[in-house]
């Protein structure tokens, strides 16, 4: 944490479904694309633009992996992802990648509130899930996920 950084308590209660959150943006590179391919998911499409240009994305695309890394990135620095009554992740749900991330996409992020319960067993936390849409500066989604999240009770 920085240093005079407000971190917000935002307990179960605080939750609404139908409420948002959104982030701030973030441009991939091909450099980065390539390097990150290269270490996790060597893949030609993602390493090479000429077999990229010949396969079916018909050129260089990230690796699904990456894009799930940039995601978490971009909740991480939202409102949302500095909350600290936030306590575990719990999983993700329906995960697919309607369209491909290309070099110079700028990425951002939506999260609503789709559901939450208090726990049966634990008083003191309950579960939030939240429809995760990452979009490129087009307005198509390249991400979309359903993340289930144990957060702290504030009674």
């Amino acid at each position: 944490m920085v240093e005079g950084e407000f971190i917000m308590k935002r307990y179960l209660e605080d939750f609404e479904v139908g409420m948002v959150h959104s982030s701030g943006r973030y441009t991939i590179t091909e450099e980065e694309i390539v390097r990150f391919a290269s270490e996790f998911d060597p893949q030609p499409f993602h390493l090479d633009r000429e077999m990229a240009a010949a396969s079916v994305f018909g050129g260089l695309t990230a690796s699904g992996a990456h894009i799930v890394a940039l995601q978490f990135k971009l909740i991480h620095e939202s409102e949302l992802g500095k909350n600290d009554a936030g306590l575990a992740g719990l999983g993700w749900e329906e995960v697919c990648y309607p369209e491909p991330v290309r070099p110079g996409d700028t990425l951002s992020l939506t999260a609503e509130c789709i559901g939450k319960r208090f726990s049966e067993n634990n008083p003191d936390r309950g579960i939030v899930k939240n429809l995760v849409t990452l979009n490129n500066q087009n307005g198509k989604t390249v991400l979309k996920s359903i993340h289930t999240i144990l957060v702290a009770s504030g009674r």
